[in-house]
């Protein structure tokens, strides 16, 4: 079986865990194809009872994912935004409630919505040189993909703040003191330790891990769900004002966006 529709998403079944690349070179972006792939591919893994664990990684050594591929906005479509918002929700609620254990290999700078698809994953392992960032605001838009729910979720209100309000860039130490990752490792070593929890859910009964998961994100899910819609809402009221095209431009040009203040 095919479980990938996209060659921007790699799948290799090892035992009883499904190992998932990210591979859309140079910084594994998202896009729209790749995003209805892997709600695609999950979907598919939930059906396949023989597997109890997904891990999800970035192909190369530098990216884990650089997140969404800014050149979709760069012409303030408000059309585009919308598609790529639902696209994003879809695709990473659809990852955040996989039927067994997903585990997030950061193998290196996590950002944006490579942040974001991360913190969709139950256990994230991060290696030591890796970074972690939700710059969004820094070239005209927001988090729309989860982020400002989850992150405040893992790590508490303040850092959440630090991180999206004032565009603090994290490094994997800070990321574990805080809370945003479980486990740091060397330099190439994510994807080991990653396949080793993956072997630990294999020793449990799926069915109770199922029943368990879905317990620990009752709470949760509860509160963020309106939360989730208004991100994606308000991302595209983005598209409306002078800052968005102004920053998304300033990044592609590779020169420091003059706000407008709308």
């Amino acid at each position: 079986m095919s479980f990938s529709t996209s060659p921007k998403l790699k799948v290799e079944i090892r035992g009883h865990t499904a190992l998932v690349t990210i591979d859309n070179p140079g910084a594994n972006t998202w896009d729209a194809e790749s995003l209805p792939a892997l709600k695609d591919l999950v979907e598919k893994l939930n059906a396949e009872k023989d597997i109890y664990a997904l891990v999800l990684t970035g192909a190369g050594e530098k990216f884990f994912s650089a997140g969404a591929d800014l050149k979709l906005f760069a012409d303030g479509n408000p059309a585009t935004a919308r598609a790529m918002a639902q696209y994003f929700g879809e695709a990473f609620e659809t990852l955040a409630d996989f039927r067994g254990v997903s585990i997030a290999a950061i193998n290196g700078f996590a950002m944006g919505g490579g942040l974001e698809v991360a913190m969709a994953c139950d256990i994230r392992i991060a290696e030591e040189q890796a970074q972690m960032a939700l710059p969004e605001a820094k070239v005209g838009l927001l988090p729309c993909a989860g982020g400002t729910q989850r992150l405040a979720w893992l790590v508490g209100e303040g850092w959440a703040k630090r991180m999206i309000l004032c565009g603090e860039r994290i490094d994997a130490a800070t990321a574990e003191r805080i809370g945003l990752v479980e486990e740091v490792v060397a330099r190439g070593a994510a994807l080991e330790r990653a396949l080793a929890l993956a072997a630990q859910v294999g020793e449990q009964s799926p069915t109770s891990v199922t029943f368990c998961k879905q317990l620990l994100h009752s709470g949760r899910n509860t509160v963020i769900a309106a939360g989730l819609e208004g991100e994606r809402d308000l991302f595209v009221e983005l598209f409306s004002t002078e800052d968005q095209r102004e920053g998304v431009n300033a990044f592609l040009e590779k020169r420091k966006p003059v706000w407008k203040n709308g």
